[in-house]
């Protein structure tokens, strides 16, 4: 079965044919650490962990290398370390760290590398000195800068006229630029800024620090190659991040970035515009998870196809979680004891679900084919039925879900009132009721077994034990 991907570029779905199948590489542009993310930024970062998934399965994992960088020097970490009175490095490793975390409880998984802009400053000096050598870079006023006239092709990922571009982005008019989409690629730095030392051929003195755009294509360039197959990142960095990256790149190496560019669409807030810190709209993932399993976030995210616009609400969480719901109850029922197959297996994996995801991930579709699985399954019985909950279980699992043992998945609950009870008091109320039963006093039985209800707790009695869930 092959890959189909919407490029970005070319602006068709088109089949992924990676330059080698035994070194696949992929590029996401991650998070700049200086405060905690909202959930739109993780919606690329959820959409092409699946991607990172999908390549390992018909690649096999160690020959797809995937790069999600860090942005860890930047204007907006430079005023959070001001601000807070901290060191710059204290401020970003507590937030890369904090992304971490969040990723992991959403089940992303942890990239091939994650390469930081810091430790990569030789890099992007190499890659502005070479572009100052070829005439597409110009120093003025303490900057280096781009010249785009020097690249014919510039605007084609973003398929707009220049004017437009510079319209509808956040480009710095400044005076010392010969063209005002002209983009910097090096900044001077004061002395209470981080700076580095810049070459003594170049026009310009004093320490400085490299625009955003550099470092992404210096990361590229030293941990995945000259080319790559795939890079991906929000709408919002089609122009103009990706499409500055593109031209530094090709004038500087004459070829080409990539092969492929993906781009997530937005999250909005229900009857709102995109989120966004300037919008003032955003939802923090911190927060989030105060509320609702990572897993639910996740499926939330995964719920419409990754290039199209998503609404976030709380209806959609609900949704998501009851749906989850759904799954786990049938899951519990799976013995994996008599489950002769090993997970993750291809084998396993449902022909409608990675059929879905081969057709430019379409999430709708594989989860479709989630839930027909599960029907299916419930249907059957004994080993058949067995079976069948490991085909789903395997396929859920590739796109990141079912990673819970279920009776653990319905003892969580993070939208309960303050008031609710929490496991330890629900353990003592049930180690309660079988003394009480156990002393025939089924008045007081009754009243812990209504306590319990009440709070939307279901027991379930069987021969040997009590077990419970949330309803």
């Amino acid at each position: 079965m092959t890959i189909e991907l919407h490029n970005t570029l070319t602006r068709k779905k088109q089949v992924f044919k990676p330059a080698n199948p035994k070194r696949v590489t992929f590029y996401v542009c991650g998070p700049t650490v200086y405060n905690h993310a909202h959930v739109g930024n993780f919606r690329p970062a959820v959409a092409f962990d699946l991607l990172f998934r999908v390549l390992r399965h018909h690649y096999g994992g160690e020959h797809v290398l995937y790069a999600r960088n860090i942005t860890d020097i930047e204007d907006k970490i430079i005023r959070a370390a001001q601000e807070l009175n901290q060191p710059i490095n204290a401020i970003t490793q507590k937030y890369a760290q904090i992304y971490r975390d969040e990723s992991a409880a959403l089940n992303i998984l942890p990239p091939s590398m994650e390469p930081a802009a810091t430790d990569h400053i030789s890099e992007i000096i190499t890659l502005i000195d070479l572009l100052l050598q070829k005439g597409a870079a110009y120093c003025e006023q303490g900057h280096i800068l781009f010249d785009i006239n020097q690249f014919d092709d510039y605007g084609k990922l973003s398929n707009l006229n220049i004017d437009d571009m510079i319209a509808g982005a956040r480009v710095e008019v400044a005076p010392y630029k010969r063209n005002a989409a002209d983009f910097v690629l090096w900044k001077p730095s004061t002395d209470d800024e981080p700076g580095w030392d810049v070459p003594d051929q170049w026009d310009i003195k004093g320490k400085g620090r490299p625009g955003w755009h550099a470092e992404c294509s210096a990361m590229i360039k030293k941990n995945l190659g000259t080319t790559i197959d795939i890079h991906a990142g929000g709408q919002d960095l089609r122009f103009p991040h990706h499409e500055n990256e593109i031209a530094q790149s090709q004038c500087a190496y004459d070829a080409p970035l990539a092969h492929i560019w993906l781009h997530n669409g937005f999250l909005q807030m229900a009857g709102s515009d995109k989120m966004s810190k300037s919008l003032g709209n955003i939802v923090l993932v911190r927060d989030l998870l105060k509320k609702w399993p990572g897993e639910v976030l996740r499926w939330a995210l995964l719920s419409a196809q990754y290039r199209q616009p998503l609404e976030w609400g709380d209806d959609l969480l609900a949704q998501s979680k009851k749906q989850l719901d759904r799954f786990y109850r049938l899951l519990s029922e799976h013995d994996d004891s008599h489950d002769n197959q090993k997970e993750n297996n291809k084998t396993q994996i449902d022909a409608g679900v990675i059929g879905s995801l081969n057709d430019d991930l379409n999430t709708p579709g594989a989860m479709a084919a989630l839930h027909a699985l599960r029907d299916q399954a419930a249907a059957q019985k004994g080993n058949e039925k067995n079976h069948a909950i490991a085909i789903l279980k395997a396929s859920g699992q590739l796109m990141g879900f079912f990673n819970h043992q279920p009776k653990e998945w319905f003892k969580q609950d993070f939208t309960q009132s303050e008031n609710g009870l929490n496991d330890t008091e629900i353990e003592a109320l049930i180690s309660e009721r079988g003394k009480a039963k156990a002393a025939k006093d089924f008045a007081r039985s009754d009243e812990i077994r209504d306590r319990l209800k009440e709070n939307g707790i279901i027991i379930e009695d069987s021969a040997t034990n009590t077990t419970w869930r949330r309803e």
